[in-house]
């Protein structure tokens, strides 16, 4: 029996595309144009194995329609779908339930990896790792960094496949040099080197729909406002 994917939309052209992407490799596909179609759809018929969500929908956000759904289906894998987000809202969405976070415009590849990956995902998300962060199908591992060096960062990346990557991220001197500027004086936790270079990383994979070919990237510079949130002043413990 073929997995059944639902998929919540309100644009008509990207439903058709994703089912015509879901049924051309062999999955049992349904549609909802808003949150309370999915709602009545879901009440008859919960048995669904993977929910693509839009974040901006109608009547209610993607965020609010999630927090419903882990009620009516809570055997579904939810992927969220938007062209309008950042890596806090993948966390949120990752804490609410979701299992992976996707980025319009979609391709066909990254729709197929996205379903396959959340076929196989663990859907008791409190007993994951909350940190973990997975954006177009990679999953970043943070439980997993190590700093073996004092301006390294490594973390281990798992793609669509199943494949991991260890991806190191070094700070460099100017970023350090940035923070001091903007808070001088301030007591600076190597914590939040290491919540910004995760910060960064997912940047880069949402950006760039992969992880860096060369296994390392650079970090030049520091969020103020994360700075802000993170750093003592100096003398506080």
């Amino acid at each position: 029996m073929p997995a059944r994917v639902l998929i919540i939309d309100d644009e008509e052209n990207i439903r058709q595309m994703l089912r015509l992407t879901l049924e051309t490799a062999e999955y049992e596909v349904g549609e909802a144009g808003d949150g309370m179609e999915a709602f009545a759809i879901l009440g008859g018929d919960p048995a669904w194995n993977v929910i693509l969500l839009d974040q901006r929908l109608p009547i209610m956000e993607g965020t609010e329609v999630l927090r419903r759904i882990i009620v009516l289906a809570p055997q579904a894998r939810v992927v969220m779908m938007t062209a309008f987000a950042s890596v806090e809202l993948a966390v949120q969405a990752m804490k609410l339930g979701a299992t992976d976070f996707l980025r319009k415009p979609l391709t066909p590849e990254i729709v197929r990896n996205a379903v396959v990956a959340a076929l196989g995902a663990v859907k008791d998300h409190e007993k994951a790792d909350t940190r973990s962060v997975t954006m177009n199908g990679f999953t970043i591992l943070s439980s997993l960094d190590i700093a073996k060096q004092p301006n390294e960062r490594r973390f281990m990346v798992r793609r669509p496949n199943g494949q991991e990557q260890e991806v190191v991220v070094e700070i460099a001197p100017e970023a350090r040099d940035s923070a001091e500027r903007i808070m001088p004086g301030a007591t600076i936790d190597e914590d939040l080197w290491t919540t910004q270079a995760e910060i960064f990383l997912s940047d880069f994979i949402w950006n760039d729909g992969d992880v860096p070919h060369s296994g390392r990237l650079v970090l030049r510079g520091i969020d103020r406002n994360l700075l802000e949130q993170l750093a003592r002043p100096k003398g506080k413990k």
